[in-house]
């Protein structure tokens, strides 16, 4: 006859696959969203379009870069950086706005980038400016990879949203010490030592009576 202990046996629970996905999805968010940006904004800077307009029987070479064809991939993805960051600081139905927010900052960037891609108005008007010509066009135009450049990184801003829609209910928040109602959880005041005077003076900066 077996001994039956009254002593239960240590459980291990073990992650389910849904946890570990959610989990890792954390970082592969933050990574992909904080990329995105980054690279949209450094592609943004860079020529998207080149030229030359005739001025005076000689050949003036014009440039336009990311911002000057187009501002809307750069804004946007400013606007997932930061709803990247909010997605940590809010809960419920309010976390799966900011995901969405962050989702279609991404989209919406990607789109505008690949929008401005074939761009010769910003030219146009430069030529027009350097030969005093309204009619003038840009002439020998051709386009830079770096709108396609900025249409990838627009693209991870969006992966970074649609991994916020479906793992971000059970992210983490910021400020953990607070409730759900947004009221601070109590805090246990620390164990003073009446022998020891450092304790009696920490108590005293606090407001409490060491004597009692």
């Amino acid at each position: 006859m077996g001994y039956v202990s009254a002593v239960p046996h240590p459980r291990t629970e073990a992650e389910g696959p849904e946890s570990k996905a959610g989990r890792r999805s954390v970082a592969v968010a933050l990574l992909l969203g904080a990329l995105g940006a980054t690279v949209v904004l450094l592609a943004s800077g860079r020529v998207w379009a080149r030229g030359s307009a005739a001025v005076g029987g000689d050949r003036l070479p014009l440039t336009a870069d990311g911002q000057a064809v187009t501002g809307l991939p750069a804004a946007l993805a400013i606007v997932g950086l930061a709803a990247l960051v909010a997605v940590f600081a809010v809960r419920g139905r309010s976390r799966l706005l900011v995901s969405g927010l962050l989702a279609l900052s991404g989209l919406g960037s990607a789109l505008a980038a690949l929008a401005a891609a074939d761009d010769r108005r910003t030219l146009d008007d430069r030529a027009a400016t350097a030969t005093a010509d309204t009619a003038a066009r840009v002439a020998e135009l051709t386009h830079t990879v770096w709108p396609y450049v900025a249409a990838g990184g627009a693209v991870l801003i969006l992966l970074a949203g649609l991994l916020a829609l479906r793992y971000g209910r059970g992210w983490p928040a910021m400020g953990g010490r607070y409730e759900r109602d947004g009221n601070p959880r109590p805090r246990k005041p620390a164990a003073m030592d009446p022998d020891r005077p450092e304790d009696l003076w920490k108590a005293l900066d606090r407001g409490e009576d060491p004597t009692r």
